[in-house]
């Protein structure tokens, strides 16, 4: 039986998708998007929707809480089922809501997932950054960090999509310590959200540390990590490529899980596995037209850490 961690949330939100493609909007700087040509749109949609509903399936099996939604259908949000990118939820009742890089990702926000939040959960205040879209200014959530809630730490690669402003204010508001590094993929070119490159547990952390550009700052991370009695564990290139890094720690039925995608449990050497289980069961989820448009898992769950009313 392993106890509760302030890291790994015991309920999350999913978004189910009713015209999910690969946004053409965030293709130029989102290098693991990929497409699929011997399916049309349609079932590639289809397919999409299918993939989510068995993953929650799946979770709410393990005992994980999962609040479904429904993509609204009327708008051009082809990336709703990542909303991990628009909200997060911290201890003590705080939300944030985020500004976000690309213009049809912005309607992704739906206020009605937050009055339900505020029905269901303990919210003291809602901090909307949203207005800094405004003057240019943007950081996609628990895309853009990857949060130690233990250490309070906000590990950041900085792209686009998470501006050193934005940063600040939101770790000023929540009391977490901005790190920022730069992060390129194995042909030097920027990696657009952090949490493609690490997955931070209550007793390990997976990081693709030959990202990590500068070494000074990857040594920090790496002892930073281990001195919270971590067992860290180094993702190669082509682990980051599967989506390896790209996985969140949840909370179920008196166990801690590690939720990841089919193809990235697959990619995991056994050495790596070994570390992971001794305290987190791994659940691979499969969601291989999910991942074509450049996320897994994590960014498909927007972990709840809140308390229930």
């Amino acid at each position: 039986m392993a106890s509760k961690s302030i890291q790994a949330p015991g309920a999350v939100i999913i978004i189910r998708p009713h015209k999910f493609l690969p946004n053409p909007e965030t293709a130029a700087d989102n290098t693991f998007q990929a497409m699929d040509k011997s399916r049309t749109a349609e079932q590639i949609s289809s397919d999409a929707y299918a993939e989510v509903s068995e993953a929650a399936r799946k979770l709410e099996e393990k005992g994980v809480t999962v609040h479904i939604f429904e993509d609204l259908g009327d708008k051009d949000t082809p990336d709703s089922v990542f909303p991990n990118n628009w909200f997060s939820t911290h201890a003590g009742g705080h939300i944030a809501v985020f500004p976000m890089y690309s213009t049809n990702r912005r309607r992704e926000r739906r206020y009605d997932i937050l009055e339900k939040l505020k029905s269901e959960y303990r919210v003291q205040d809602i901090i909307d950054y949203s207005c800094l879209e405004y003057d240019g200014l943007f950081l996609e959530g628990t895309g853009a960090m990857v949060l130690d809630h233990i250490d309070r730490v906000a590990y950041t690669a900085r792209s686009n999509r998470a501006d050193p402003i934005a940063l600040e204010r939101f770790c000023t508001h929540f009391n977490f310590e901005p790190m920022a590094f730069d992060a390129t993929d194995i042909n030097g070119r920027p990696i657009y959200h952090t949490n493609v490159l690490m997955c931070i547990g209550t007793d390990f952390a997976l990081v693709g540390f030959d990202t990590i550009c500068d070494k000074p700052r990857r040594d920090e991370i790496y002892s930073r990590l281990q001195g919270m009695g971590r067992q860290v564990i180094e993702l190669t290139h082509n682990q980051i490529d599967d989506f390896a890094g790209n996985a969140i720690e949840l909370f179920a039925h008196n166990k801690r899980i590690l939720a990841m995608s089919s193809r990235a449990a697959a990619c995991l050497l056994p050495e790596q596995k070994k570390i992971i289980e001794q305290s987190a069961e791994i659940v691979p989820l499969s969601v291989p037209t999910i991942e074509l448009a450049g996320g897994s898992i994590r960014c498909m769950l927007a972990g709840i850490h809140l308390t229930r009313r």
